[in-house]
């Protein structure tokens, strides 16, 4: 080959190498790192699902009607309207539990708590819980008569100062001489029944009203830090059966389905009885579910009659409650900061839209 012809040939080479070189389809692409702000938005958490729809209330409630098959309240002579509480209460126990809130008194008003569920979550609770703290005998008379009329049900505590005379909280965690208050004739055993009477007055308004009552007295007895559980297991039962067979059978008070409210160890030797008790429950502020709570009433209470939550902080899960078996009849939320500080809205709204909930607006009729 001649010199010219090795030139051209090799120009020629030259510059098809260079043409392959700029082909962009030849070489595997690398793909630009994206930028920071692009991931970020790649890594932002999902937004959280929109909330739970308020149900819309009821037009007409169904009436509920006795069921003769169900438990029967302890006293013989119960008002038809409060066996029908606690018929449908039965009723529905472990599938359902019914909503309840403490109301308190020093806040703007009585529905403080009441106005801060319902702006929360478009419902209100089935219960309301009442107490005769510092003798307020015709404020809760009256609330519980608008709660029953507006197809609630009421329950009530009393935070009852230290016989002969005592009012208040800070009295109700004093000191008596139980022996003595419970031995007739001495003067303590005379001045608390005066007090145990000015009560039972109160109540025997609510049953000429046809009002019937969760009626709640000593709560948390066996803490032992009120003066009716300060003086031991003993004292305690029989004090527990003085106002039993002083109400049932001296004043002849027939509205009351008689709760009894352990602390939340739940020592069964308070146990005043199967005959002087309708449901049982306790309290506690820990949190969850308090499922070892349910199972040591269930082993003291049997689980034929409904078991309450009657005071608590943070409001169980009601879903995870039913799924472990663990079948509040009704929880009660304390008052105040324990209502709001406990639980969030979303909380609150997530509970009372719940469709094991019982809320005022699905309660049924009783008549």
């Amino acid at each position: 080959m001649s010199d010219l012809k090795r030139l051209l040939f090799f120009l020629l080479s030259i510059a098809l190498i260079a043409s392959c070189s700029t082909n962009p389809g030849t070489p595997e692409e690398t793909p630009e790192e994206p930028a920071q702000s692009q991931r970020v938005l790649e890594w932002e958490p999902k937004p959280s699902p929109s909330p739970r729809p308020t149900p819309k209330p009821l037009e007409e409630k169904e009436w509920y009607v006795m069921d003769d098959a169900l438990p029967r309240l302890r006293n013989p002579n119960a008002t038809d309207e409060a066996q029908l509480v606690y018929n449908y209460l039965c009723s529905v126990y472990k599938s359902k539990t019914l909503t309840g809130q403490q109301e308190s008194t020093w806040m703007s008003s009585p529905e403080y708590e009441m106005n801060y569920i319902l702006d929360a979550t478009g419902q209100l609770p089935a219960i309301r819980g009442l107490d005769f703290i510092s003798n307020d005998f015709d404020g809760v008379v009256e609330r519980s008569i608008e709660w029953w009329e507006r197809g609630g049900i009421p329950s009530i505590c009393w935070h009852w100062g230290t016989p002969p005379d005592g009012s208040g909280y800070h009295s109700s965690q004093g000191e008596i001489d139980m022996e003595e208050a419970l031995t007739e004739g001495t003067e303590l055993h005379e001045g608390m029944l005066r007090q145990m009477d000015r009560a039972a007055e109160a109540l025997l308004e609510l049953q000429a009203a046809g009002v019937p009552v969760l009626w709640r007295p000593f709560h948390e007895f066996d803490g032992a830090w009120f003066w009716w559980g300060k003086g031991g297991r003993d004292n305690f039962k029989e004090l527990w059966r003085l106002m039993y067979d002083r109400y049932t059978n001296h004043h002849g008070l027939n509205n009351l389905i008689w709760v009894l409210g352990f602390a939340d160890d739940t020592k069964s030797q308070w146990y005043p009885g199967d005959e002087y008790v309708d449901i049982a429950g306790g309290d506690s502020y820990k949190g969850g579910t308090q499922d070892k709570m349910y199972q040591r009433l269930v082993r003291i209470f049997g689980e034929e009659r409904p078991i309450a939550f009657h005071e608590c902080g943070d409001i169980p899960d009601l879903e995870k409650a039913f799924a472990e078996g663990t079948y509040w009849s009704w929880f009660l939320t304390w008052h105040t900061d324990y209502l709001k500080d406990s639980n969030t809205k979303e909380h609150l709204q997530y509970i009372y839209t719940s469709p094991y909930a019982v809320t005022l607006d699905t309660l049924p009729r009783f008549k």
